[in-house]
């Protein structure tokens, strides 16, 4: 009997050692996290950086990987645990390898390691973010920029005289009239930056009939996903008539070569020339266009 009651006690207090010195959440992998829900308690899903961060009132709250208590932001008062190292953040106990950890210069917490990234792509970060592929993290975009398109810029915006600006808002009646705003548009699908008036002409591509004039509009585009080689796989381009009537945009790109041009390491622009047929007459043309997923782009061609 003496010796059964040595052996509980024994197991007792061998519980309450794995109690307080266990790992403090099990040694995860990653702190990568989409929502609050995927972080312990007392963290909460960092809002832009999207790791799991510690919550804290006082300093004193924080271990000493991140050790201070301030505020996400000046926009958001929630107080959570900051770093200020790469060498503190690679103590981060939280995860089973900490040695790939480092502290972010944008958000001042810890970031990366694991086997899961933050990002891949521009559209899994914030506002106002770029993805770099490299670290699998969310960083501010740049301001500045050179060339056109995407360049540096994060997805939405584009380079317009070595500045990040935002993509025109569509402001043209095809917008208006159009029934599908909050359905068939958004900030994921590619994005759609300029368009210029190639040509217009009389010629056999319209025929005889009443709209004989053929308007060419080369419209320019990048995506975070590699465009199709050839017009006839390209999917999901729309063009939008003034009345707000949406038409297959990939109709109205000829397959002989030259009129789709797909660039960029990745296949992310692409440049293509859409034909409208119009009267003689006609020296003006309204123009909405759109990639599902994307933004709508309004283009008044004159001519």
């Amino acid at each position: 009997m003496q010796l059964r009651k040595m052996t509980l006690m024994l197991a007792a207090l061998g519980a309450m050692s794995m109690v307080l010195t266990g790992c403090p959440d099990g040694g995860r992998e990653s702190l990568t996290c989409t929502a609050d829900t995927d972080c312990i308690e007392n963290e909460i899903c960092h809002p832009n950086a999207k790791v799991c961060v510690q919550t804290c009132s006082v300093g004193d709250d924080c271990p000493d990987s991140a050790g201070k208590c301030e505020a996400i932001s000046t926009a958001n008062s929630t107080k959570i645990c900051k770093c200020t190292t790469d060498q503190l953040c690679q103590r981060d106990e939280r995860v089973s390898d900490a040695s790939g950890l480092t502290c972010s210069t944008t958000y001042s917490v810890c970031t990366g390691g694991g086997t899961t990234p933050a990002c891949t792509k521009d559209t899994d970060c914030g506002s106002g973010q770029v993805c770099n592929t490299t670290s699998g993290t969310c960083t501010a975009a740049a301001t500045t920029c050179s060339g056109e398109g995407k360049a540096t810029c994060a997805y939405g915006q584009f380079c317009s005289s070595n500045t990040c600006a935002a993509v025109p808002a569509p402001t043209c009646t095809n917008y208006t009239n159009f029934a599908g705003k909050t359905t068939e548009l958004g900030n994921t699908g590619p994005i759609i930056f300029k368009a210029v008036t190639t040509s217009a002409a009389v010629d056999s591509f319209c025929g005889t009939g009443s709209t004989p004039k053929r308007v060419k509009v080369t419209v320019s585009a990048y995506s975070s996903t590699p465009f199709p080689t050839t017009k006839d796989e390209l999917n999901g381009l729309f063009y939008v008539q003034v009345a707000g009537t949406k038409l297959d945009g990939s109709d109205t790109i000829s397959s002989s070569p030259g009129n789709y041009t797909v660039t960029g390491t990745n296949r992310d622009r692409a440049d293509f020339i859409m034909n409208f047929c119009v009267a003689e007459s006609s020296d003006t043309l309204s123009l909405g266009v759109y990639f599902t997923g994307g933004n709508f782009f309004c283009y008044q061609a004159n001519y």
